[in-house]
């Protein structure tokens, strides 16, 4: 097995253990998942990551998300392939995280079921290059999951990723992405 994905693997479970031991509800998964689409008129590419480990403290908000990259699955090999290899370079930079807020986390009943909303602040790091993101996010609470959803737009540019100019009309200077994630809480 390769040394860095098991540094990695490593890294984050010591990270995710030091989160959730903080005092407080923690609520995590190590399934959620994250889509990000792309529309040009030429074409249009999406991709989903399942295994997407992500937790936040019920009581201070804290949010954090943990991404392989190499776990984006497309629906053409040919695609991941580039996205792996020419784009995102995910043998040098083989993760994506989020580290931030769920702003109104007071706001967010997570005893009774029932929908609910917050501004989500952090900073999103992929490339190596951090970049602020806000958004807001629905949480569903029932049956003691917590679900939650979001959307935000991404620039490639804004984090290095080069698009040749023999394919740029196929790939948005906007990407959305979509995150749905079932929160257990952590006894």
């Amino acid at each position: 097995m390769n040394k860095k994905i098991i540094l990695f693997a490593a890294i984050t479970t010591l990270g995710f253990m030091a989160f959730t031991n903080h005092s407080g509800g923690v609520y995590k998964t190590n399934t959620g998942n994250i889509n990000f689409f792309s529309h040009t008129a030429v074409e249009d590419i999406t991709a989903d990551n399942h295994k997407v480990k992500t937790a936040f403290d019920a009581e201070t908000g804290k949010l954090q998300f943990s991404v392989l990259i190499k776990d984006f699955e497309f629906p053409k090999a040919l695609m991941q392939e580039h996205f792996n290899e020419n784009y995102m370079e995910s043998t040098t930079y083989p993760k994506s995280t989020f580290t931030g807020t769920i702003d109104k986390m007071s706001a967010v009943n997570l005893a009774k079921d029932g929908t609910y909303k917050s501004p989500i602040t952090g900073k999103l790091t992929m490339k190596d290059v951090t970049k602020d993101v806000s958004t807001i996010a629905t949480f569903v609470v029932k049956g003691g999951i917590v679900n939650a959803k979001a959307t935000f737009t991404v620039n490639p540019t804004d984090y290095h990723i080069a698009i040749p100019k023999t394919v740029a009309a196929k790939i948005s200077n906007e990407i959305k992405v979509s995150v749905d994630a079932d929160y257990t809480h952590v006894h």
